[in-house]
């Protein structure tokens, strides 16, 4: 059994995590690799940081392509072969479908809200969703859980006002865009929040402290008020309206200061 009340201690998404143990204990039971809905990206990462040194589950994510916001978990015992990309090819694999949601949309945009409110409006639940793809006028992809596909095929039949027609697809063909990158290299004195995303996102420091005040900064998709908390190597930061950005690699120079690589998403 996994030490459960110690793994659900203080946790943020208490109930995220209570089902996500509930499958683990499944999988430790059956010998058999089970699968989470879609989740967010703060419950992946806290799920992934409380049962990172559980020897004996095995956690994999996967939502479909690489950049992925919303994800599946694979869980199974460390014992079980997991491959969570590739379901065709090995049973285990995390199982994730495509639609097109294919209309009009010329005289009557929808925004990505749109399409996530009329695909919740057909009566699935919001963790049957992943991440949903604009294609402009021609209206957008949607990745879901494989058993929703029939009913979206028959229930899902208007966004906003213009009539849409659902269809299945192969992963292969969702209109992936390669993300915009920035890399960047900063010194910087200490790795205070408010020094490191000011060099990263180019806007002064005085400015970037008023954004983490006011709770518009997130590091590792958790809010951050506090602009002299201390950031590290492989830590995500995002601030609404201006992208997100990645800190690969720290190193200590020579004079006791840092530099800082990182990657900016545009």
């Amino acid at each position: 059994m996994l030490p459960r009340a110690d793994l659900l201690q203080g946790a943020e998404y208490r109930e995220t995590l209570a089902r996500v143990l509930d499958l683990g204990e499944q999988a430790l039971k059956t010998w058999q690799v089970v699968w989470s809905d879609f989740l967010s990206p703060p419950e992946i990462a806290e799920v992934q940081a409380r049962l990172r040194n559980l020897t004996e589950l095995q956690v994999g994510a996967w939502g479909g392509y690489p950049q992925a916001e919303r994800q599946r978990l694979a869980l199974a015992r460390s014992e079980v072969g997991l491959d969570v990309r590739d379901p065709k090819s090995d049973p285990e694999g995390i199982p994730l479908a495509a639609i097109q949601i294919q209309g009009n949309f010329l005289f009557d945009p929808a925004t990505h809200r749109d399409f996530l409110g009329a695909l919740l409006a057909s009566g699935i639940a919001r963790e049957k969703v992943g991440d949903i793809l604009l294609l402009g006028d021609s209206g957008a992809q949607a990745i879901v859980v494989p058993e929703m596909v029939d009913y979206l095929t028959l229930n899902l039949t208007q966004v906003r006002t213009v009539p849409v027609k659902v269809s299945r697809i192969p992963l292969s063909q969702l209109n992936i865009q390669p993300p915009r990158v920035k890399s960047i290299t900063s010194i910087e004195a200490s790795l205070r929040l408010d020094a490191v995303a000011s060099a990263g996102f180019g806007i002064s420091r005085s400015k970037m402290v008023e954004e983490i005040q006011r709770g518009e900064v997130r590091v590792n998709w958790k809010p951050i008020t506090q602009a002299s908390y201390t950031v590290g190597p492989q830590d995500w930061i995002a601030i609404r309206g201006r992208g997100r950005l990645q800190i690969e690699e720290v190193a200590e120079t020579k004079k006791g200061r840092f530099r800082v690589q990182m990657r900016r998403y545009l």
